[in-house]
C-alpha cells in the first residue's frame, strides 16, 4: 500500500455501538466528505423513567452536515435504523440499504411525517459517495437484508461487518459472501471493524433452520396444544419457518402485536416473506377455532410490558390462555431484560400453560457471529488495523485479544468509547481527539429536552413522592388567605392528617416573618419554605419527599 501524507487522513468518528450495545452510528471522514454508517436507538434503561428512546446525540454531524454525503445501512434492526426518524428531520441526505431494511425504514419515517431520499441497494453493488466508494456484501444475521460494507477511501479499504454469522444452512439460501470477503482481504484491508457482541461464546452460532427443526418436533410433540411463538418481528426467516411449519400441522396463523403486523406488511409487499391469506386468521376470531388449529406469532420477546404476550400473560388480551396451551420463547434475553421476561414466564404458568424457552431447548439462534466465526472473518480480512466495534467494553477488550492471536499487532488495535475520532494517516493510527457526543432521550414528541436535572426529579418523585405547599397571599394588606398541603406518593398513612397539619404550621410560622407587603424576593421565601419543610418531614418521617412550593398573590 502506497505512503500517505499528512493531508490524507482518514477519520473514524465513533457516535454510538461502541462501549454500549444499541444505537449503533459510526462517520468515516475525509476531507470535505463525511459518510454515516447507520443510526440506531437503544431502550431506555432503569435509571431513565419515562423516556421512551434513546438515540444518538447527531451533534457533530449537524455542526457538519454540509459535508454528509450519504448515510448507508447495514440492515433494519432498530439498534441500527431507529435514530432516523430524528436524525433524518435535521440532516436531509440520501440514505442507502437493502429492500427490506428500507421498507421497514419508510413506514417508520411515514409515521413520523419525515421525508428522505431511500435509495434500494443489492449485495455486490457499489454506491459512490464524494471520496468514498461503498459496496454492499451479503452477510447471514437474524434479519433479511443485512450487509457488511467494503469501503474504500484515498488510503485504504475499511471493511465494517455489519450485524452477521457464518450460516451454512441459512433458510432462504444466501450465505455470507465469504469468497467475496476473501477477495477484499487480498487486496489489503487498511481498517475491520467488527462486530463483538457474542466474542464471548466459543465455536459457531446455531443454525437458523436448527430451529426450525427443534419447533416441528415440539409440534410433533404437542398435536392438541394451542401453540404461542413469540420471537423478535423483524426475524423475517423465523416468521417464514414457522408459518410454513402452521401449514405442515394445517394450523391456521394468528398475528399478535402491532410491530409483527407491520414487519409481515412490509416483508410481504416486497417478496421477503409468503404466506396463504387463507391460513390468517385475525385475533377477533382466535375463538372459532380448536386448539389444535392455531398457532399465535406474537411480540413480546423480551417481556415489553405493553407487547402482546405480556398483555395475554396478564390476562389484559382478548386472546384468553388455556391451561392446554404452550408457549415457546424463541428468543435469548437481551442483556437487562432477563426480570421482565422470567415475569412473564412467570404468569404465563400461573394460567396453566406449558413455556418452552431457550434453556430448555433450541428454539432460538443467535443472529451474532460466535468467536469460530469471528477468527475467520479475521483470517480473510486480514487487516492492518483493528477496532472491535458493536458491543460493552468487556466484548470489545475480548475481541482485541482475539485479534492479538489472528496476527493483528496489538499497537494496531484500539478499544473506543463514544466521541472517540480516531485518525489514519502517514502518522499511523491513533485517537486524535474526541467530539460532542453522547445520548439524546425520546420523550414524547420531545427530542433532547429530558436532560440530566429532568431525570433526576423524575427518579425523587418516584423514589421519594412530593410534599406541595400552596399559598395564597393578599400583598397589599399583608395577608395570608389560605395555606393548602397536599402530598403524592409520600404520606398515605392514619397519621397523614396530623402530619400535614404541623407541616402547615410550619409554613405559618415561616411566613409570619416576612413583611409580606414589603416582600419583593419570593424565591428566598419559597427557599426557606423548601428547608424548613424539608428539615421537618425528615425528622418525623425519615423521608425526603420533593418540596413543591407554590405562592399565588391576589
Amino acid at each position: 500500500m502506497a505512503e500517505y501524507s499528512n493531508k490524507l487522513v482518514l477519520r473514524v468518528i465513533f457516535l454510538g455501538g461502541v462501549g454500549e450495545i444499541g444505537k449503533n452510528m459510526t462517520a468515516l471522514e475525509f476531507g470535505e466528505d463525511i459518510i454515516i454508517i447507520d443510526c440506531g436507538s437503544t431502550f431506555p434503561g432503569g435509571d431513565m423513567p419515562g423516556v421512551d428512546l434513546v438515540i444518538p446525540d447527531p451533534a457533530y454531524l449537524l455542526e457538519n452536515k454540509d459535508k454528509i454525503r450519504g448515510i448507508v445501512l447495514t440492515h433494519g434492526h432498530e439498534d441500527h435504523i431507529g435514530g432516523l426518524p430524528y436524525i433524518l428531520k435535521d440532516i436531509n441526505v440520501p440514505v442507502y440499504g437493502t429492500e427490506l431494511t428500507l421498507a421497514i425504514l419508510e413506514a417508520k419515517l411515514r409515521e413520523a411525517k419525515v421525508n428522505a431520499e431511500l435509495n434500494v441497494v443489492k449485495p455486490k453493488m457499489v454506491v459512490p459517495l464524494g471520496k468514498f466508494k461503498v459496496e454492499f456484501v451479503n452477510v447471514s444475521h437474524s434479519i433479511a437484508g443485512s450487509c457488511a460494507l467494503a469501503i474504500s477511501t484515498p488510503i485504504g479499504l475499511v471493511f465494517h461487518t455489519g450485524d452477521f454469522k457464518v450460516d451454512y444452512t441459512p433458510v432462504n439460501g444466501n450465505i455470507t459472501d465469504l469468497s467475496r470477503i476473501a477477495e477484499l482481504g487480498n487486496q489489503e484491508v487498511l481498517l475491520l471493524l467488527a462486530e463483538s457482541t457474542n466474542v464471548e461464546r466459543p465455536g459457531f452460532t446455531l443454525s437458523e433452520t436448527a430451529v426450525g427443526k427443534s419447533i416441528n418436533t415440539i409440534l410433533q410433540e404437542h398435536t392438541d396444544s394451542r401453540v404461542f411463538v413469540t420471537t423478535f418481528a423483524s426475524n423475517v426467516h423465523r416468521l417464514q419457518q414457522l408459518v410454513d411449519l402452521a401449514a405442515k400441522y394445517k394450523r391456521k396463523v394468528v398475528f399478535a402485536g402491532r410491530s409483527m403486523l407491520n414487519i409481515v406488511d412490509c416483508a410481504q409487499r416486497i417478496g421477503e416473506f409468503r404466506i396463504d391469506k387463507d391460513n390468517i386468521v385475525d385475533v377477533e376470531d382466535v375463538n372459532k377455532y380448536d386448539d389444535r388449529e392455531l398457532m399465535i406469532i406474537t411480540t413480546g420477546s423480551q417481556g415489553e410490558p405493553m407487547s402482546a404476550l405480556s398483555r395475554i400473560a396478564n390476562g389484559e388480551s382478548k386472546i384468553k390462555l388455556h391451561y392446554n396451551d404452550l408457549v415457546i420463547i424463541s428468543a435469548s434475553p437481551i442483556p437487562g431484560n432477563e426480570r421482565m421476561i422470567y415475569t412473564v414466564i412467570n404468569n404465563l404458568y400461573r394460567y396453566g400453560a406449558k413455556v418452552i424457552y431457550e434453556s430448555l431447548a433450541e428454539v432460538h439462534a443467535s443472529g451474532h457471529a460466535c468467536r469460530e466465526e469471528l477468527k475467520l472473518i479475521h483470517s480473510l480480512i486480514k487487516p492492518k488495523y483493528f477496532i472491535p466495534v458493536h458491543g460493552e467494553h468487556r466484548h470489545q477488550k475480548k475481541h482485541a485479544e482475539l485479534a492479538v492471536t489472528m496476527g493483528v499487532r496489538p499497537s494496531n488495535i484500539i478499544i473506543t468509547d463514544i466521541g472517540d475520532v480516531v485518525e489514519i494517516g502517514s502518522k499511523g493510527f491513533k485517537i486524535a481527539e474526541r467530539v460532542s457526543s453522547g445520548a439524546l432521550l425520546v420523550d414524547g414528541l420531545g427530542v433532547g429536552e429530558v436532560g440530566s436535572l429532568v431525570l433526576k426529579d423524575r427518579k425523587h418523585l418516584a423514589q421519594e413522592g412530593a410534599l406541595i405547599a400552596s399559598i395564597c397571599i393578599a400583598q397589599a394588606e399583608g395577608k395570608v388567605l389560605k395555606t393548602e398541603l397536599t402530598s403524592r406518593g409520600f404520606a398515605y398513612t392514619t397519621d397523614t392528617d396530623e402530619l400535614l397539619g404541623a407541616a402547615k404550621e410550619i409554613v405559618e410560622s415561616v411566613l409570619g416573618g416576612v413583611d409580606l407587603k414589603a416582600q419583593e424576593d419570593w424565591g428566598a421565601v419559597k427557599a426557606t419554605l423548601r428547608k424548613e419543610l424539608k428539615n421537618f418531614v425528615f425528622r418525623k418521617t425519615k423521608r425526603n419527599p420533593m418540596i413543591i412550593t407554590q405562592i399565588m398573590e391576589v
